[in-house]
């Protein structure tokens, strides 16, 4: 999913593109896309950009007299910049936004349509689907602080759920966490302070280091690779590689269609944090350490 980094280098390139045109038409190719009946998406057209913004991980764009349209990528949607009046296919063109310099056109893999839009009047519009997280980029160490203890949840769940941070998702979190040197399921209420403080300052360090990357591989084109998967990102999607900083195997923790990934050694003291789907097939046999894994895994192997 498009996370904070990634939706402010897609806005930046639509402001250099669609900023001051008018939007002449809408098509839409997936009827799950809409999420919204007043304002009618008809009210849109024939209005001219006046500016763009991020809620959460969201991309805005506002119109004159004071309309909305509003963007949710979701796990599997991409935006591409094309020429005037670009074909929309299917199976993965869901929309298509045609304005007189080109065409914005929404794509999205796989076969549950997920990605949403939203058509929003004022800022009491947006306001009815902002889920009210804090910006960790605008924000000082008292108030991360307070969002962050407001509930005792794992570190990995607060990090992650946009009604306590704002466009922090399954990658960065991955990043955050290990920059700080923390679990992913640490209490946020047993946090000491010193540990607030460096979690805080590794949010800042990893979302700013990435907007900073992203905005330089993009370059002066349009953002296509936007992945949850990028080199030289330190644990997120390198399950079994090494770790960067000390060799170790980075390890992971799978439930329903994501998983966390960490390093044992940096993040955990050495402790393996038990995997649902090996703990269900290990029971008792479930390793406490990597080099346990390791044995079990060898063990597994010479069987098949």
């Amino acid at each position: 999913m498009p996370e904070l980094p990634d939706v402010v280098v897609y806005i930046e390139a639509l402001e250099k593109r669609i900023l001051g045109q008018k939007l002449e038409a809408v098509r839409i190719a997936s009827p799950f896309l809409l999420r919204t009946v007043e304002p009618p998406l008809e009210s849109v057209p024939g209005k001219t950009v006046t500016r763009l913004r991020r809620l959460g991980k969201r991309i805005c764009i506002g119109f004159e007299k004071d309309s909305w349209l509003v963007l949710h990528l979701m796990i599997a949607g991409r935006l591409h910049w094309r020429v005037r009046g670009a074909k929309l296919s299917k199976p993965r063109g869901v929309a298509a936004f045609d304005f007189p310099n080109g065409t914005l056109l929404l794509t999205e893999a796989g076969s549950r349509k997920r990605a949403s839009l939203h058509v929003a009047a004022g800022e009491e519009g947006l306001r009815a689907i902002d889920p009210g997280g804090l910006e960790v980029l605008d924000a000082n160490l008292e108030r991360f602080g307070a969002a962050l203890t407001s509930a005792n949840h794992t570190l990995k769940r607060a990090l992650s759920d946009p009604r306590l941070f704002s466009g922090i998702g399954n990658a960065y979190s991955d990043e955050i966490l290990f920059e700080a040197q923390l679990s992913p399921l640490a209490l946020t209420q047993k946090l000491s302070d010193g540990e607030i403080e460096r979690l805080f300052n590794a949010s800042r360090a990893i979302l700013t280091s990435w907007i900073e990357r992203l905005r330089e591989e993009a370059g002066a084109s349009f953002p296509e690779k936007v992945t949850a998967f990028r080199e030289g990102m330190a644990v997120h999607g390198r399950y079994r590689q090494a770790c960067l900083k000390c060799g170790s195997k980075i390890q992971r923790i799978r439930y329903a269609a994501n998983e966390t990934n960490y390093c044992p050694h940096c993040q955990t003291g050495g402790k393996l944090l038990a995997d649902r789907a090996l703990s269900r097939l290990l029971r008792e046999d479930w390793p406490k350490t990597p080099e346990e894994l390791e044995t079990l895994t060898m063990r597994q192997s010479s069987r098949d």
